[in-house]
């Protein structure tokens, strides 16, 4: 290569590194370098006091300090399994009534005319001017065993012949909230994606006959499938990782996988442990997201 070439080429490397360069070393510090931290964490022994055991104290006779007990441990013992499992069925739950309840809005905004879209999408994404710690906590009250909501389920069941419920403190409390918490994430990618739907695929498909029902489930919903899984995965693994939620609005037997975590880091300090069920929740993120951009791929030839 002549040096004149090396000269012209040498502007765009330097363009190049300057546009991809500090995204990738941010990745690296705060992604990439604490899942490594967390995966060595996972292989030691806990200190006496919490934390991490010294290098410098190891037994000689293991191997400079680390060991598989933590992993041994998780899969002896099958309490861990059924959190995860009701961790997944609460993430599941919550998507499957987001996309329900989020379908329909998603739908009527991206229909609406132009100069109310904004203002609909503007009211979807509005309970994020609020602390999220502030909404979770205004539902203590909306739940509560003298609210309104409360009472009247209550009288219902009374009627029906049944003992009155305690909302507050239940999976009811958690999955409700849940539900609030994520439910724009689940709209807004179904927003972008209906409102990119050419109208004249519909008319094409009403001038062959089809009905309206035909129209949406041949036309409409296999086009939206793309923001379907986007929705999903933005709504099913931050369920799979929260505590706050179940922390807050939880009974005794509603914990979940992120409040076991927690706990093993800031209340029985046994970080090894709690690192290794990181890296299990970790591995099921990674696992729904390859399912997902499977399924994405595989449906995305008809968007």
């Amino acid at each position: 290569m002549s040096s004149r070439a090396r000269k012209l080429l040498a502007p765009a490397r330097l363009t190049k590194w300057a546009v991809s360069g500090p995204p990738f070393v941010f990745l690296l510090l705060f992604f990439v370098l604490p899942g490594v931290i967390m995966v060595i964490a996972s292989f030691r022994y806990p200190g006496e006091f919490g934390g991490l055991a010294p290098l410098a104290a190891a037994d000689p006779n293991t191997l400079h300090g680390f060991t598989l007990e933590t992993y041994r441990f998780f899969f002896s013992d099958l309490i861990y399994t059924e959190i995860f499992i009701k961790s997944f069925l609460v993430a599941l739950a919550t998507t499957l009534i987001c996309l329900v309840m989020a379908y329909p809005l998603a739908l009527l905004i991206a229909r609406s005319p132009k100069k109310r879209r904004d203002l609909m999408v503007l009211l979807v994404i509005l309970p994020f001017a609020s602390s999220f710690l502030i909404r979770v906590y205004a539902w203590m009250i909306l739940l509560g065993p003298q609210a309104a909501l409360s009472q009247l389920a209550n009288g219902l069941l009374g009627v029906l012949g049944i003992a009155p419920v305690h909302l507050l403190f239940s999976p009811f409390a958690v999955l409700i909230a849940m539900v609030y918490v994520h439910l724009p994430f689940m709209v807004l990618p179904l927003y972008t994606n209906l409102e990119k739907h050419d109208p004249n695929l519909l008319d094409a498909a009403q001038d062959c006959g089809a009905n309206a029902w035909h129209r949406f489930w041949r036309v409409t919903f296999p086009l939206s499938l793309p923001g379907i899984f986007s929705g999903s995965t933005l709504v099913f693994i931050p369920v799979l990782g929260m505590f706050a939620i179940p922390d807050i609005l939880g009974g005794t037997g509603d914990m979940l996988v992120g409040n076991l975590i927690k706990e093993q880091f800031l209340v029985t300090r046994d970080w090894p442990f709690g690192s290794t069920l990181s890296i299990m929740l970790t591995l099921a993120v990674l696992l729904f997201v390859w399912i997902a951009a499977k399924l994405g791929t595989t449906r995305g030839r008809y968007a």
